[in-house]
C-alpha cells in the first residue's frame, strides 16, 4: 500500500523480529512468564519478581520514558510494566525481570544490538571460536565501563525510607576466554545482558532517576562497548587471533605425541595468592625450555612458537622448595583453557581432558569400584561399589582418580602437596615393617605405568620427596630458580646406582573401571530446593552444602552457576528410578551446550553463566551427598 512505512506494511511483530532477531538465543528458551519465573527448558523455580519470557513485541523507547515518568513516586511495584521491549531504533532494550522490592536480587536487562549497527568486520565472526572471543573482550569492555564510571556503586542515604539502588552489574570476567552469557555474538546481533537495581525512596518508585539510568546510561555504555569504532582495534583484532592460536596449539597436541606445551617466554607466577593476574616486575623469571625438550609450531595466525613439549606418559617435575615445581603444575591446570592477552599463560596449553587430582578428605563418594589402589577394608566394607560420607584421603584421592578416568580423561596432574602420602607411596622400609596382607592401600606408584598402559592415562606428578618415582618416570623435570632443565637421564642414573628396593605390589594390570549410572530421582533436590551458589567452590542446596573446593580447574563463580543448573538438566533427561550412564547424561549436556548454548540452562536470559568443561560437571555430581549411583557393567 502505497505511502505507508515499512513497519505497518509487515506488522510491528514481524518487523522487528527481523530487525533484532526474535526475543531469545536462537529462539530457544520461550515459555510462560509470571510470577517467580515460567515454564521452559529447565523447569527451575524462578525467584521472587515478575519475570517475562522472550518476546518479539517491542514498543518504542519514548513510551519507556513517558512510563517511569508516569509511575514516578507509585509503590514500587508499579515498575513491573517496564516488562518486555523497547526499540530505540539503533538497539533494543529488553526487561525481563524485575524486582519484586528495592531489596530483592535486582532486575534483569538484555541490550541487542544488530550487527549493521555494530559494525563488527565478518573476520571477526567467522567462527566458534571468534565470536567466543569477542563476546569475552566485550564483556570486559563492558566491565571496564560500567565499574570505572562508577555504575556500579550502590546508593543509598537516609536510611530505609531514603532513596537506594541505581547501580548496574555486568559479570566479571577472571583471566580465562571462556563461552559466557554476559555478551552474546552472532552473525546478526550483539547482545550484551546486565542486572539494574531499580532505584527507590523507601518502597515507591524514582521513575526519573530510572529513566536516566535506562535511557541515557544505558544506552551510552552500550555504544562505548559494543562498537566496533569504539574498540581498540588493533588489540582486539590481536585478542582474536591469539585465542584461536590457542584452540588450534591445544589440537596440535595429540597428533605430535604430547600432552602439555609450555611455552619459552611464558609468564607462570601469579600476582599473589587472592590474584590471578601475573606477577610484573623486574624480579619475573620468563619461562624458558630446555633445549632438550623444545618443539615448535606453526599457528594458524602465521605465528611461529616454541617451548616446551611434555611427552605422554609419566613425567615427574621435581626440585626444592620455593623454585616454582607447583606454579608450573598451576599453569598446566589452567592449560585447559584459553587466556586472555597480557595474562602470561596464552601458550600455556594442556589436553583438554587434564583433571587435578588431590585427596579430600570428608568428601562424599557414591558406589565407585576403587578396587584397583584399595582392597580388604577392616570389617568386610566393598571396595567394588565404594560408598561413605566422610572419605579419608586415600579413599577419596582414589575414587578421584577412577572417576576422572571413568569420564575419559588421558592426562592426571598431581601434587604431591595435596596427595595422602599412604596412597603415594610404601617404600621398602614400611614394607618390611608392615605386612601387605595388613595394608588395604596399593600405591599410586605401583599402577601409575599399568593405568597408562591399559588406559593411555599419563600423569605429570610434582614431588619434592619420593625419588621412588624415577623408577617409573619417562621423563623428569627439574625446576631451579623458575626455571626447567631435563633431569630425565640423570634422574635415571640415580636409580640405577641406588635402586629402592621395593617389592612391586600392583599386578601387571591396573584393574577395571567400572561405568556408574545416575538414578535421576536422587537429583529431586536440585531442582525442589532452594540453590545458593556462595562461590566458586561452595553451593547450598536447601539444608546441604556442595564442596567444590577440592574441584580446582573451576576457575570463575560462573562455571558454578552453569553447573548446577546442568546438574537440573540432567535431572530431567535422566527421568526416574532407572539408572541413566553419568558419563553419557553429562556428555549429552555438553553437547546440548555445543549445538543450543549456554541459555539451554534457563528460559530466563541469565548473563552469569561461563562454561564449564565435562569434567567439572561429573566433579559436582560425584560430589553431591543425597547422589545415588548404580554400577552399570557394559
Amino acid at each position: 500500500v502505497r505511502g505507508r512505512s515499512r513497519t505497518a506494511r509487515m506488522g510491528k511483530g514481524e518487523y522487528y523480529k527481523n530487525k533484532y532477531g526474535g526475543g531469545g538465543r536462537k529462539g530457544k528458551g520461550g515459555g510462560h512468564g509470571g510470577k517467580g519465573g515460567g515454564k521452559g527448558s529447565s523447569k527451575g523455580k524462578g525467584g521472587g519478581g515478575n519475570y517475562t519470557a522472550p518476546s518479539t513485541a517491542v514498543q518504542p523507547a519514548e513510551n519507556l520514558t513517558s512510563g517511569l515518568r508516569r509511575i514516578d513516586g507509585a509503590g514500587y511495584g508499579a515498575y513491573k510494566d517496564l516488562r518486555g521491549g523497547w526499540d530505540f531504533g539503533w538497539m533494543a532494550l529488553w526487561i525481563d525481570f524485575v524486582q519484586a522490592d528495592p531489596f530483592a536480587a535486582p532486575s534483569r536487562v538484555r541490550v541487542r544490538v544488530p550487527m549493521e549497527q555494530a559494525g563488527f568486520p565478518d573476520d571477526c565472526l567467522c567462527s566458534h571460536i571468534r565470536r567466543v572471543a569477542l563476546g569475552d573482550w566485550l564483556t570486559r569492555r563492558l566491565h571496564h565501563l560500567v565499574s570505572g564510571g562508577g555504575h556500579d556503586v550502590h546508593y543509598q542515604s537516609g536510611g530505609w525510607s531514603g532513596e537506594k539502588g541505581g547501580e548496574m552489574t555486568v559479570d566479571a570476567p577472571g583471566q580465562h576466554v571462556l563461552e559466557r552469557t554476559s555478551v552474546i555474538v552472532t552473525q546478526q546481533t550483539v547482545e550484551a545482558r546486565l542486572t539494574v537495581n531499580l532505584p527507590a525512596r523507601g518502597r515507591s518508585v524514582l521513575g526519573n532517576w530510572a529513566n536516566e539510568i535506562l535511557t541515557t546510561t544505558l544506552p551510552a555504555l552500550v555504544r562505548e562497548a559494543l562498537f566496533w569504532d569504539r574498540q581498540d582495534q588493533p588489540r582486539l583484532q590481536e585478542q582474536l587471533l591469539s585465542v584461536e592460536d590457542q584452540e588450534a596449539l591445544r589440537e596440535l597436541l595429540i597428533p605430535n605425541e604430547l600432552v602439555a606445551f609450555v611455552a619459552d617466554g611464558a609468564v607462570l607466577p601469579r600476582k599473589s595468592g587472592a590474584s590471578d593476574a601475573p606477577m610484573a616486575g623486574e624480579g619475573v623469571v620468563r619461562f624458558e625450555s630446555p633445549e632438550s625438550m623444545r618443539v615448535s609450531f606453526s599457528l594458524p595466525s602465521g605465528r611461529e612458537v616454541s617451548g616446551m613439549g611434555i611427552k605422554k606418559g609419566i613425567s615427574l617435575i621435581v626440585g626444592g622448595g620455593f623454585h616454582g615445581k607447583s606454579t608450573l603444575l598451576k599453569a598446566l591446570e589452567a592449560g585447559v583453557y584459553n587466556h586472555c592477552l597480557g595474562d602470561g599463560r596464552e601458550f600455556v596449553v594442556t589436553l583438554l581432558s587434564a583433571v587435578k587430582i588431590r585427596a579430600e578428605d570428608g568428601r562424599s563418594c557414591e558406589s565407585v569400584d576403587i578396587r584397583p589402589f584399595i582392597n580388604n577394608l577392616p570389617y568386610g566394607k566393598r571396595t567394588d561399589c565404594f560408598s561413605t560420607p566422610d572419605a579419608s584421603g586415600s579413599t577419596s584421592q582414589a575414587a578421584n582418580i577412577v572417576e576422572a578416568v571413568e569420564m575419559g580423561s588421558r592426562l592426571l596432574l598431581l601434587d604431591e602437596d595435596t596427595c595422602a602420602t599412604n596412597f603415594m607411596i610404601r617404600d621398602h622400609r614400611m614394607q618390611m615393617l608392615v605386612a601387605k596382607s595388613h595394608e588395604p592401600i596399593t600405591p599410586f606408584i605401583y599402577k601409575v605405568k599399568s593405568l597408562y598402559q591399559d588406559y593411555g592415562v599419563s600423569v605429570i606428578l610434582v614431588t619434592g620427596g619420593a625419588g621412588d618415582y624415577f623408577d617409573v618416570a619417562d621423563s623428569v623435570i627439574l625446576c631451579e630458580g623458575y626455571l626447567p632443565h631435563d633431569a630425565g637421564a640423570t634422574a635415571k642414573q640415580i636409580a640405577k646406582e641406588l635402586p629402592s628396593n621395593r617389592t612391586e605390589e600392583g599386578g601387571p594390570e591396573f584393574g577395571s573401571v567400572t561405568n556408574r549410572g545416575v538414578v535421576g530421582s536422587s537429583l529431586e533436590a536440585v531442582v525442589k530446593d532452594k540453590i545458593r551458589v556462595r562461590e566458586a567452590d561452595a553451593v547450598d542446596i536447601g539444608e546441604v552444602v556442595l564442596d567444590l573446593s577440592g574441584v580446582e580447574q573451576i576457575v570463575e563463580k560462573s562455571q558454578t552457576r552453569a553447573i548446577v543448573d546442568g546438574i537440573k538438566w540432567i535431572r530431567e533427561s535422566a527421568g526416574g528410578s532407572k539408572p541413566v550412564s553419568l558419563r553419557g547424561a553429562v556428555e549429552a549436556l555438553d553437547h546440548a551446550w555445543d549445538e543450543r548454548g549456554l541459555d539451554l540452562l534457563s528460559n530466563q536470559n541469565m548473563g552469569n553463566y561461563a562454561r564449564p568443561r565435562k569434567y567439572e560437571v561429573a566433579a559436582a555430581l560425584n560430589r553431591l551427598r543425597f547422589l545415588r549411583l548404580s554400577l552399570i557393567h557394559i
